[in-house]
């Protein structure tokens, strides 16, 4: 089977994965088939109208206005294609992994799969995912992966609130099923990014990238496990790390926070514990004690709240706690499991009346208003900063008469209290 140069791709799911790499696609001259399930995202795209941060309207105008860009929900639509990215969501139910759009992706491709394309997937999951789940798959077509057509794994590599541009200079890795599937992946990926990292097999590609992040949820977990008991030994956290942070080699800073959320990190990092426990039948302790610390945050910091409020009334009746940040990260519109609503609502388990506010949030999301005003903080029983956007009026919050600012972000006052 000899290798083509691809013209047309079908990029398999268009979310915060599948728009870039399709937009990327295109100013790499292909044709890209932008298929998707959800009938509101592809009228969204075809109207121009992006939906993901990283993507400016300007951006998507400009890509459809090459013609290359065909926003589509018919499958029918993938058939002729060269290469396809399966660029789907890998969720998690409980501690297990959930590939079922995986799956459905894989069975959308194999429909309209041809001897010589490519097929690349590219969402996160655990080792034997592409080799044991996808293949078998496309091998449905009554074509056989590796003699037939290529297959190979290209973990994303997105950094939500990084531009577009900037994402053309993160390193891709890439791997296939036989040294011709991996050189294919790597052909198509070298037009679209500045460097392409060789991976040994697929197996191996799959590890590094839940390496990635199990490393940032486990460096995360610890430092804030540090800060749940800093108090206990009369030391401040705040002061402690950037004293060691002062260290020029074997050290990486992190800081404290309400927990990670997103869908990468925790979801990722239960991906890798549960292929662990899988194949070895004994748990990963570590990456499933930084687990549970992560999935502890959020109510450790209401409690943090509610003794705080205790200390400066004498019941909790009548409190009301206004809540500034709602987003998993700063700076993004971004709620997948957000730590911060996850705080919120264990205020509210404790009778609380509690009001969320984020300036990011779009303006149909419930329960969360676009705009802080001088009236929420002066009727507040407590500000509770939990995620620090840059454009926030922090001396207006910093005004509240007792102040939780779990981000450091406020100057240290009586009526200020740190994570």
């Amino acid at each position: 089977m000899g290798s083509i140069t691809p013209t047309q791709v079908a990029v398999i799911g268009c979310g915060f994965i599948g728009l870039p790499a399709a937009l990327l696609a295109v100013a790499a001259g292909h044709t890209v088939i932008a298929f998707d399930t959800d009938p509101d995202r592809v009228r969204r795209l075809a109207d121009g109208e992006p939906y993901v941060p990283d993507v400016s309207a300007e951006q998507l105008q400009s890509a459809l206005a090459t013609g290359r860009l065909i926003p589509t929900g018919d499958p029918d639509a993938l058939s002729g294609f060269d290469v396809a990215l399966i660029t789907v969501p890998t969720p998690t139910k409980g501690d297990r992994p959930d590939l079922s759009c995986v799956e459905a992706a894989s069975k959308t491709v194999a429909a309209h799969l041809r001897p010589g394309a490519t097929v690349i997937l590219e969402s996160t999951t655990y080792p034997g995912t592409t080799e044991n789940l996808v293949v078998p798959i496309l091998e449905t077509s009554g074509l056989t992966g590796g003699r037939d057509f290529h297959v190979g794994y290209a973990p994303e590599r997105i950094n939500p609130g990084t531009p577009l541009i900037e994402l053309r200079s993160v390193p891709k890795i890439v791997a296939g099923i036989d040294d011709e599937s991996r050189a294919a992946v790597a052909a198509f990926w070298s037009r679209l990014v500045d460097e392409i990292v060789l991976a040994p097999d697929i197996g191996t590609a799959e590890l590094a990238k839940l390496i990635e992040n199990t490393f940032r949820l486990v460096n995360i977990s610890l430092v804030n496990e540090l800060t749940r008991n800093a108090l206990a030994l009369g030391v401040n956290i705040w002061d402690a790390l950037p004293l060691a942070a002062s260290k020029p080699f074997g050290y990486m800073a992190f800081h404290p926070s309400v927990g990670a959320g997103g869908h990468c990190l925790p979801s990722d990092t239960r991906y890798l514990a549960w292929r662990i426990r899988e194949a070895t039948h004994t748990p990963a302790l570590l990456i499933e004690t930084a687990t549970r610390i992560n999935d502890e945050m959020p109510e450790y910091v209401a409690g943090r709240i509610v003794t705080g409020l205790l200390r400066r009334r004498n019941s909790l009746a009548g409190a009301r706690v206004v809540v500034v940040g709602a987003t998993y990260k700063p700076d993004i519109p971004d709620l997948r499991e957000s730590s911060a609503l996850k705080v919120a609502a264990s205020l509210r388990g404790y009778g609380l009346t509690v009001v969320v506010v984020d300036p990011l949030v779009p303006g149909d999301a419930p329960l969360v208003l676009p705009k802080l005003t001088p009236e929420h903080i002066a009727d507040a029983s407590v500000v509770a900063l939990l995620v620090a956007h840059r454009d926030l009026d922090y001396p207006l919050i910093a005004t509240g008469s007792y102040v939780f600012d779990a981000c450091a972000a406020l100057p240290l006052a009586p009526n200020i209290e740190r994570l």
